[in-house]
């Protein structure tokens, strides 16, 4: 979780350097995305040998996510570009 809150303090200030209360948008949405997979962590597919993928809301990102089935814990793997190579997450594992 420590490289993805890397990846979101990131891409919240680029979107800052763009325009002002951007990045707080960004972080909002993202925050409301992982919110919204802890009453079903299965509702979105997986992509990526046992990685599920969440889209953000307004922004061309996604969460990465792996889900422990014995606690239904949710694990942030990383928060990246819908452009950059996916593969990006394994680097992260």
């Amino acid at each position: 979780m420590l490289e993805a809150r890397d990846d979101i303090r990131l891409a919240a200030s680029w979107y800052n350097d763009q325009r002002k209360g951007l990045g707080k948008l960004f972080l909002d949405r993202v925050r409301a995305c992982v919110s919204s997979l802890k009453p079903n962590p299965y509702i979105c597919q997986v992509r990526y040998r046992n990685v599920h993928t969440a889209l953000v809301e307004q922004f061309p990102y996604m969460v990465h996510y792996t889900i422990d089935d014995g606690t239904m814990t949710i694990y942030i793997i990383a928060v990246i570009h819908t452009s950059q190579n996916p593969g990006l997450w394994d680097e992260k594992t």
